[in-house]
C-alpha cells in the first residue's frame, strides 16, 4: 500500500505539473533581417493546431494595430536597434503571451574617412589615456587604472601636466567633460561619477548612474551629457541632475557597434572612439545610425616609429575638438604623442 500510495502522490503531481505547463505553443514570425524605413509583416504561428479567435500585438511594450493574427510596423518610428515584440494570443476561452524581438539595421553604409597629420605633439607615456578635451587653449584629461587615475591640465605644444589631481585608489577613472566650469568625470564599474571644480581640481560632489551598465566615454551637447556604456548603447543625461533621460543604440548596415568608449562631439554628430579598434564612428545622435567611419589604424605605424605598443592595451583613446581654430586631436593609452588630425572622405 505504502508504494501503491507513494505510486499515486507522484502521479498526480506528474498531473498537476502537466497541467500547469499550456501544451498550446505559438511563436512569432518575423523577417530575419530588417532594415530601417522598411515595413514588415509579423505574425504569429500556431504550433499545435488551436484556432486563435484574435492576437493583440505590442512594440516596446506599447499597442499596436493588430490586423486579425498579424500586423505591420514601420520601423521609421522605431529607429535602428533591438526592439522588443509581445503578441497575446486568445483561444478557446484562454490566453497565451509570447515575445520576441526584431533587430533594425541602418539603411546606408556608413562613409569611409582616411585622415592626415597635421601636427604632432608631445604625450605623457604614463597616461592611460581615458578622457580628452580641449577648453580655452589647453588640454583636459582622465587617465585611468585602479590606483593610478588622475585628472590632468596639459599644455598641448609641450605636453607639460600643469596641475594635476589623483582619484581616490579604489576607483578606476574613466572619461569627462566640462560644464559651467566643472569638470565631470565618470568611474568604470563603481556606477559613480564625480565633480571637480575647473580651476582648483577640488572635487565638490559625486552621482551615482542606475540605468546605464558602466562609465566610459563623456561629452555634451547643448542640453544634455552624452555618455557611453562599453555597449552599443550611447546615453543622455540630464546637466544639472545627472539622470539618464534616454539612450539610443549606435548600429551600421550590418552590426551593433560595440565597445564605444571615449566620446567627443564634432559639429553635432558624436565621434566614438571603438576599444581597441584604432577607429572612431561618426554616430548621428538622433537616430544612432553611424555615418562614418575613420580609419586611424597607420597612426599605430605612425607611433612604431618611436614606441613599441603593448597589443590591446595601448590603444587609440582620446578625442578633443578645439571649434574655434577646428581642430580634432587624437591620442592613445600610454601613447607618447598626441596627433592633430584632418579627416578626409574617401
Amino acid at each position: 500500500m505504502k508504494n501503491f500510495s507513494i505510486l499515486i502522490s507522484f502521479l498526480s503531481i506528474f498531473v498537476l505539473t502537466v497541467s500547469c505547463n499550456d501544451p498550446y505553443k505559438f511563436s512569432i514570425e518575423k523577417p530575419e533581417k530588417v532594415i530601417l524605413n522598411e515595413s514588415i509583416n509579423v505574425k504569429i504561428l500556431e504550433k499545435k493546431g488551436k484556432s486563435i479567435d484574435k492576437v493583440q500585438f505590442y512594440v516596446n511594450g506599447k499597442e499596436v494595430t493588430s490586423e486579425g493574427v498579424s500586423t505591420t510596423i514601420n520601423t521609421t518610428n522605431l529607429g535602428v536597434g533591438k526592439h522588443s515584440i509581445s503578441a497575446l494570443a486568445f483561444f478557446e476561452g484562454k490566453t497565451k503571451k509570447t515575445n520576441a524581438f526584431i533587430e533594425v539595421f541602418a539603411n546606408k553604409k556608413p562613409a569611409i574617412y582616411n585622415f592626415k597629420i597635421v601636427n604632432t605633439y608631445p604625450h605623457d607615456t604614463k597616461a592611460y589615456t581615458q578622457g580628452l578635451e580641449y577648453y580655452n587653449g589647453f588640454l583636459y584629461e582622465t587617465t585611468g587604472r585602479r590606483g593610478q587615475s588622475t585628472l590632468r591640465k596639459v599644455e598641448i605644444k609641450t605636453g607639460k601636466v600643469l596641475q594635476k589631481v589623483d582619484l581616490d585608489k579604489k576607483y578606476f577613472g574613466e572619461g569627462m567633460t566640462i560644464v559651467n566650469n566643472k569638470i565631470i568625470w565618470l568611474t568604470w564599474e563603481n556606477k559613480k561619477g564625480f565633480v571637480y571644480d575647473l580651476e582648483t581640481f577640488k572635487q565638490e560632489k559625486e552621482f551615482a548612474y542606475n540605468k546605464s551598465k558602466e562609465g566610459w566615454g563623456l561629452t555634451q551637447n547643448k542640453d544634455q551629457l552624452i555618455k557611453s556604456d562599453g555597449t552599443n548603447k550611447i546615453w543622455f543625461l540630464d546637466k544639472e541632475t545627472f539622470k539618464e533621460k534616454k539612450s539610443i543604440q549606435v548600429y551600421t548596415h550590418d552590426r551593433a557597434l560595440e565597445s564605444l568608449n571615449e566620446l567627443e562631439l564634432i559639429d553635432g554628430k558624436i565621434y566614438g572612439n571603438i576599444y581597441q579598434k584604432s577607429a572612431i564612428a561618426i554616430i548621428n545622435p538622433e537616430t544612432g545610425i553611424v555615418e562614418g567611419l575613420a580609419d586611424l589604424r597607420s597612426l599605430e605605424k605612425e607611433m612604431a616609429k618611436t614606441q613599441k605598443l603593448v597589443a590591446n592595451d595601448e590603444v587609440l583613446n582620446g578625442i578633443a575638438y578645439d571649434k574655434e581654430n577646428n581642430r580634432i586631436f587624437v591620442t592613445g593609452k600610454y601613447w607618447g604623442k598626441l596627433f592633430e588630425i584632418e579627416l578626409i572622405k574617401k
